[in-house]
């Protein structure tokens, strides 16, 4: 059994070392972790399948990944939107894949306490911070890209801006870990806030089919408290199917595994702790045999679409049931009373 296993709930099928096994099985040798095998790789969601790698204990694998991302960052901090085979497919540059890193590796810090992989990885996940701010508009709402020419993109994405939002706050936790004061990251991170708060309209309201666009300002903790409650309980019905999980987008009959699980995260994090566990038991036998998770299913001819086994979609299905049982000292991350109480403060 893996250590961690026995820390889950004893009705839960989920078995998170077959789980990150899976994630591990899909690295290359030079620590890329794509999509599935054969697939692309974009630096979003490889962050994620590391977070998800260091909650199975895969330690070494996940470094290996970020070594790997470490080692294609453009000299302006950013990275290519998508690679394939570590070669860049899509030459767009978007800024909140530019600056999670910082996610991935404050989680990596709470979990095995080494502030040595910090050190490391500071000028690089600096770098990324920069490149973002330096897409941010005087009204604080940060531009999604720059194409491939360097033209910014005058777009605002509420999803985008909100991981952005999560990001700054696990950089100025890590700068505050090792002693670096960054007053402008302070004030990017306060403008940003107050932009998504109280200037929504900002945000491309396109985008709001995708269910990320209701819930990530709440999962980020740019929306807390009563604004957080309102926004869960007005849209709930628009993107949730009772008894299944999450839409991908709300105009469209399919569940995915990585929204539900995330919608999971976002409802643990403002407290709501009971209907966290309700949402993720919805999906405990969304599984193929070899008990790794699917992407998505169809409601309600139970299509299983796309077919292949993701890897980030496993990473955060990881990520859930380690806000929910408690499995490593990462499983706080997106806590708002976590984050109330932080001691590194800013």
């Amino acid at each position: 059994m893996h250590p961690i296993n026995a820390k889950l709930h004893p009705n839960s099928p989920l078995n998170p070392g077959s789980v990150a096994r899976m994630i591990a099985d899909l690295q290359r040798e030079n620590g890329d972790i794509p999509w599935h095998a054969g697939g692309k790789t974009d630096p979003w969601d490889l962050v994620e399948s590391v977070m998800g790698l260091n909650i199975g204990g895969f330690h070494n694998q996940a470094m290996a990944a970020l070594d790997w991302l470490a080692t294609l960052q453009n000299e302006n901090g950013s990275w290519y939107s998508s690679y394939m085979d570590s070669v860049p497919e899509d030459r767009t540059t978007e800024s909140h894949m530019a600056c999670y890193l910082a996610v991935g590796l404050f989680h990596q810090f709470l979990i095995k306490g080494d502030k040595a992989d910090l050190e490391k990885f500071w000028p690089i996940m600096s770098k990324g911070v920069e490149f973002a701010l330096g897409l941010q508009a005087a009204t604080g709402e940060i531009y999604w890209a720059k194409s491939p020419e360097g033209k910014i993109d005058p777009m605002s994405l509420l999803s985008g801006a909100s991981s952005i939002f999560m990001s700054l706050k696990c950089a100025l936790a890590i700068a505050g870990i090792l002693g670096r004061d960054r007053p402008e990251w302070k004030n990017a991170l306060k403008r940003l806030g107050r932009s998504i708060r109280e200037n929504i309209v900002t945000y491309n309201v396109s985008k709001s089919r995708f269910s990320m666009y209701w819930f990530y300002p709440i999962l980020s903790g740019a929306l807390q408290g009563r604004r957080a409650k309102a926004r869960m309980d007005r849209y709930w019905h628009k993107y949730v199917i009772e008894g299944q999980g999450c839409r991908c987008v709300s105009d469209q009959p399919w569940v995915t595994i990585a929204e539900t699980s995330e919608l999971v995260l976002a409802l643990h994090a403002m407290g709501r702790r009971q209907k966290a566990g309700i949402v993720f038991s919805w999906i405990h036998n969304r599984v193929f045999e070899d008990q790794t998770f699917w992407c998505g299913y169809t409601y309600p001819d139970m299509v299983v679409w796309p077919e292949d086994k993701i890897s980030w979609t496993n990473a955060v299905v990881l990520m859930a049931a380690d806000a929910l049982y408690g499995l490593t000292p990462g499983a706080r991350l997106f806590d708002h009373d976590a984050w109330d109480r932080c001691k590194f403060k800013f």
